[in-house]
């Protein structure tokens, strides 16, 4: 089953967003908090809502209840986000393939801190893509990555580790053949995918993908 995670961020429209929605069939919803209130004004009902629903009035919270959702509340002095929440329980469930929307934009803080917690050694498993407007964003780990586009697709590498090494590409304009990109420099930033499919491959470190629909 195909997994929807909405955090409580801003949620923009586009390209991206519209291919995703369109290729689900009864996706299973779950929802940090308020994320909840952008499933339900995409037409999604939530099957599962995880936090400390400071974001949900009382009444919003019954009515999702009584339309069938598990409500898992905790309190809101808590080490961890809601949407680490809604992770931690996702890996309990074995849901790896995650899809998530409302987690980017608005706070920067929380859009930093929610791209960064897939590098969480606990979270290795989960397969996270961060979808908004026209952009994807993926947190990728040494071995071989399929990018799965369009021709003149933009696609940005960044490094999250202190430098990601071996890193080789096919079908993207500038290539990389066994190169290294280091934290800081933007040398891998506003690639052009040259093909409907391309390839990354690394061998140590952590790459940050943005692919952009079309030219960015």
């Amino acid at each position: 089953m195909q997994t929807l995670l909405f955090a409580n961020g801003e949620l923009k429209r586009g390209v991206m967003v519209d291919r995703l929605l369109a290729s689900l069939e009864s996706p299973r919803v779950i929802c940090a908090d308020g994320g909840a209130l952008l499933a339900r004004a995409l037409g999604l009902s939530p099957h599962t809502i995880i936090g400390d629903l400071d974001s949900l009035s009382a009444d919003e919270v019954a009515r999702f209840k009584a339309a069938g959702a598990e409500i898992i509340q905790h309190p809101p002095e808590k080490d961890e986000t809601d949407f680490e929440l809604a992770l931690h329980y996702c890996r309990r469930i074995g849901v790896s393939g995650i899809h998530v929307l409302g987690g980017l934009g608005g706070r920067i803080d929380q859009t930093i801190a929610n791209i960064l917690l897939p590098a969480q050694p606990a979270f290795q498993e989960l397969r996270l893509d961060f979808v908004d407007g026209d952009q994807l964003v993926r947190l990728l780990r040494p071995g071989a990555h399929h990018i799965a586009g369009e021709r003149g697709d933009t696609i940005s590498l960044i490094p999250l580790s202190a430098a990601a090494e071996g890193i080789s590409t096919r079908a993207l304009k500038y290539p990389l053949q066994a190169n290294s990109l280091q934290l800081g420099p933007a040398r891998g930033i506003s690639n052009v995918m040259l093909a409907d499919a391309a390839e990354i491959d690394f061998r140590a470190g952590l790459l940050l993908l943005v692919h952009t629909s079309g030219r960015a």
